[in-house]
């Protein structure tokens, strides 16, 4: 399928050309019928040959319902600009053109309407020249009279030529379904219009709407029922769950994780050749939806203007986006300001505009990984894709990514943060990993983790620092334990043995982390090796053995042997019977 959107100054016949080219009435109110005015958006649709079905969006012209227009063409990739034979080139033409070239259309077809009242070709000239200095370049033209009929066929061949060209859409892209009507259907619920203009939908799927996940009950398009749709269509949807007034024009159906919900934006506008200031209120039009904004200037250099925008309500922006921009009280389009970041950081400080501008000075707009990592210094995969930023490289720690200069940053401080522990108690062990994650400013403990390499290591929940040096004191007090072990291998002293020697708890874990000494369990140390001389001592007890038959075949108390035997456990030295006895593995 193919969708075209109609433009023109109002009266200019574009709902006329559309009801002649497809048998149907665009204009859906009495009170259109009966002023013969277009109020609000209107559909129909036919069978062009050699291009398929073509739906046409018809959209007011009169100045009072530009937003309206905007709403029908925001999502549209081809346009059928009218101009009357008799009424030439107008203000509407004028501001309908810009709204096309501010959004980027380069596809259309410039049709001159009652040609049975004038002669077309004057008309048509000056439209074309007006074209052809926007986005739409050199376009067909063709003149008709919807009265008469004449032409009408010469509109048709030449559209479809024009649809022919078309670039084909992607459906693999994420669905941003733009919502121009919603009504109740009885006995169906909830249904909503609007132009798929990316993507595909099907029966069943799951979209986000705002802070809620919905479902697609019915597709509709082109007046029939089907399983799914495929971009570029009209379409109605069927929403189970959702109440009529949950939804309406300017709301969008997304593909969940896609889309980042935002109300502040930083943009490049191209910059009028009159040179006036920006003014601080517009409106940004994106799609079907119109969003007062309130413009803060970043910077600029007169050929362009870097600017802050901050609307009422969020939309669903990904970088790169094209958001057009007008201000109503002139009746003037701006131009396209184009997306360079969708979350922007906070502009606190004196001179953060500047800096800002500074910053957003090389962004071009297209997605930029590296760029990214290289302004953010540390992002989720998640949160860039939702930006519309695919990551690139490899990923720091679970869905983290990171400046590379940024995380070796990191991971200098990391170690300079257990130094300080170390300099200030040699025998404290080192920052917790929560400590560790708030002094460097990270998000996720794992991140902390990931930084940890030779010679820290995680020990007991804390970053440590592995050294073969003690302080002279704790050394010749270790010195006496492993004496002691050497002649009775699985006696670990008690706590009067240690208190005697002054070993605490820090002068431990110190010992432990020179690895002068093994850590069996909380207050009980023994010789590095332990578990290799314990099986060694286990292989002459019948097997299984009891708890009191390994106690006796080490030397040792039941203090001991416990915490001993559930240490070669967790190795898989040793394995549990039923009946609570143990045998060795071999391993």
């Amino acid at each position: 399928m193919h969708v075209v959107a109609t433009a023109g100054h109002v009266d200019h016949g574009k709902s006329t050309l559309v009801r002649a080219l497809t048998g149907r009435d665009p204009d859906r109110y009495a009170e259109e019928k009966r002023r013969g005015l277009t109020l609000d958006l209107g559909f129909a649709w036919t069978e062009l040959d050699g291009a398929g079905p073509v739906a046409f969006v018809d959209v007011p012209g009169h100045e009072r319902f530009v937003p309206t227009m905007l709403a029908g063409v925001g999502p549209v990739p081809v346009a059928v600009f009218v101009v009357a034979a008799d009424g030439g080139w107008m203000p509407q033409s004028a501001e309908h053109l810009a709204a096309l070239d501010a959004l980027g259309v380069r596809h259309g077809l410039l049709v001159v309407t009652r040609a049975d009242l004038a002669d077309p070709a004057p008309a048509r000239e000056r439209a074309l020249a007006e074209l052809r200095a926007s986005s739409l370049g050199d376009v067909p033209a063709a003149a008709c009279s919807a009265v008469t009929g004449a032409g009408l066929e010469e509109v048709r061949a030449t559209l479809a030529r024009v649809l022919v060209g078309v670039p084909a859409p992607d459906v693999r892209a994420p669905v941003r379904f733009w919502v121009d009507r919603s009504f109740t259907v009885t006995g169906a619920g909830t249904v909503v219009t609007g132009t798929l203009s990316a993507g595909r939908i099907a029966v069943g799927d799951e979209l986000r709407l705002g802070e809620r996940t919905v479902h697609v009950r019915g597709v509709q398009s082109l007046e029939r029922d089907v399983p799914h749709v495929d971009a570029v269509a009209r379409v109605a949807l069927n929403l189970r769950g959702v109440d009529r007034r949950d939804v309406g024009r300017g709301d969008a159906l997304l593909t969940p994780g896609t889309h980042r919900e935002t109300d502040v934006l930083d943009v490049r506008l191209a910059v009028a050749g009159d040179g006036e200031p920006v003014p601080a209120q517009l409106v940004a039009h994106l799609g079907s939806a119109a969003v007062p904004v309130h413009v803060r200037p970043l910077g600029g250099d007169g050929a362009e203007a870097l600017l802050r925008l901050r609307s009422r309500t969020a939309l669903p922006l990904r970088v790169g986006d094209r958001l057009l921009l007008r201000d109503p009280a002139r009746h003037v389009v701006l131009g396209a300001a184009t997306a360079l970041d969708v979350d922007p950081p906070p502009l606190r400080r004196r001179g953060a505009a500047a800096a800002r501008a500074a910053e957003l000075a090389g962004v071009s707009g297209a997605p930029d990984a590296a760029g990214e990592l290289r302004r953010r210094r540390l992002v989720s995969g998640r949160h860039l894709r939702a930006m519309g930023v695919e990551p690139a490289g490899t990923p720091v720690a679970g869905d983290w990514y990171a400046d590379p200069g940024f995380w070796a940053g990191r991971a200098e401080r990391l170690r300079a943060l257990v130094a300080g522990f170390g300099a200030t108690d040699p025998l404290h062990p080192g920052p917790t990993l929560e400590q560790a994650r708030r002094a460097l400013g990270l998000p996720a403990l794992e991140l902390v983790e990931a930084l940890v390499a030779a010679p820290l290591r995680v020990s007991g929940g804390r970053v440590v620092e592995r050294t073969d040096d003690l302080p002279a004191a704790v050394e010749r007090s270790v010195a006496l334990v492993l004496a002691d072990l050497r002649r009775e291998p699985f006696a670990a002293p008690d706590v009067e043995r240690l208190r005697e020697l002054r070993l605490g708890r820090p002068e431990l874990a110190a010992a432990v982390r020179a690895g002068r000494l093994e850590r069996v369990a909380e207050g009980i140390v023994l010789a590095p090796g332990y578990r290799a001389r314990a099986v060694d001592a286990l292989r002459a007890v019948p097997q299984p053995f009891s708890m009191s038959e390994a106690r006796r075949a080490l030397g040792t108390s039941r203090r001991v042997a416990v915490p001993l035997l559930e240490a070669l456990d967790a190795a898989g030295a040793t394995a549990r019977d039923a009946d609570d006895r143990r045998r060795l593995t071999g391993r």
